[in-house]
């Protein structure tokens, strides 16, 4: 194998592939990506065995073929090089060393042969539609936050992605971690009607918002056991957690009839203010909704106390509710909106918060006692 292409096209790939590979691994094939040169083109991949990323950008293919080298280092010597340069990469006879040049710098990387590398990507994903990448942005967005990091509850530890059948189908992601839960859903697209409930990993999730960031369209296919996303010259493959998500919707309460609008934005920094003083990290802090008005407060034994008025539009009996100040803030950074509301029913049950007029996220928070 030997190629030319110009620096700054292979470091961009090289970076987000090089965040998949396993730092530390007692499986050496692992830690290499694998190079793959043809018909004009360079194509990079890499795994975790869970996860699989690919990627490919234009390059002048003398003798095309295949190689592995380790990732870690083909990036750092990408990165190293200066600004505008152009790299060659040759495979010596027997394949077991690469040679990387640009400019008068050389080096000599070992490689391993690429029959080792493992492959993802093999398997059938009967399921498949396509919709905008800022669309399924927009609900993985909405709602990593609440994915949970205990792993002793492990189908908790991604995003459940399904079709939630109604008069209007919608294509749904949920997240909790038991003390929130964040649902947020858009029409489901043509195609994904009939597809299986999925759980995402977390891991995953990262690495999708990244190739997200885009205009154009995703195109999605899944088996109940694998999901493939497809943004032109990238790919992303992973396993799916096996297990069986709980039924989200026992824990979205029905009747709070205590309901207040407040600015958003207000809200989030004045509830920021008040924590300051607190001496624990996620200490509550204690809101009480009376008529036109919200006071925020924080009591620590250490540091003293805060308290903070804002106005809001409320109208019902007088009621007095904790929550973490840091899922406040983090609940109240997925909304997109100037206005909040906030459905109580009570100093213990499930709180509502959600945009005025817009049912397509709604989150849930769970009260602290104060």
């Amino acid at each position: 194998m030997k190629l030319t292409l110009d620096r700054a096209a292979l470091l961009k790939p090289l970076a987000a592939l090089n965040r998949i590979v396993e730092k530390r691994t007692t499986i050496p094939i692992l830690s290499n990506i694998l190079l793959k040169a043809a018909d004009g083109r360079l194509t990079l991949q890499a795994t975790d065995l869970d996860m699989e990323a690919t990627a490919g950008v234009a390059a002048e293919v003398e003798t095309p073929g295949a190689i592995t080298v380790p990732s870690a280092t083909l990036h750092d010597i990408a990165r190293k090089m200066p600004d505008g340069g152009r790299i060659s990469i040759e495979v010596n006879a027997d394949g077991t060393r690469v040679t990387v040049k640009s400019g008068r710098s050389r080096f000599h990387v070992v490689a391993l042969p690429p029959a080792d590398f493992p492959d993802l990507s093999a398997g059938e994903l009967p399921h498949s539609f396509s919709m905008p990448a800022k669309s399924l942005a927009r609900l993985i967005e909405q709602t990593r936050f609440a994915i949970s990091t205990e792993e002793t509850r492990y189908y908790l530890n991604g995003i459940y992605l399904h079709v939630a059948e109604g008069e209007t189908p919608w294509l749904t992601a949920v997240a909790t971690d038991g003390h929130r839960l964040a649902r947020a859903r858009a029409p489901a697209p043509e195609g994904a009607a009939g597809m299986p409930g999925v759980i995402v990993p977390r891991k995953t999730v990262g690495e999708l918002v990244r190739m997200l960031d885009t205009t154009g369209d995703v195109a999605v296919s899944l088996s109940s056991a694998k999901i493939r996303f497809t943004i032109g010259d990238e790919v992303l493959t992973s396993k799916l957690i096996d297990g069986t998500y709980p039924d989200y919707l026992r824990v979205i309460p029905q009747g709070n009839d205590k309901i207040a609008t407040l600015d958003r934005e207000a809200m989030a920094q004045a509830t920021d203010r008040v924590a300051t003083v607190s001496s624990e990290r996620g200490r509550a802090v204690k809101f009480e909704f009376e008529t036109g008005r919200v006071a925020m407060s924080v009591t620590s034994p250490d540091n003293g106390d805060a308290h903070e008025e804002m106005e809001a539009d409320y109208a019902a009996d007088p009621i007095a509710i904790g929550f973490n100040a840091k899922y406040v803030a983090e609940l109240l950074g997925s909304l997109d909106s100037d206005k909040v509301t906030v459905a109580m029913a009570g100093a213990g049950s499930p709180t509502l918060i959600a945009t005025p007029d817009d049912d397509s996220l709604l989150l849930v928070l769970m009260p602290m006692r104060v």
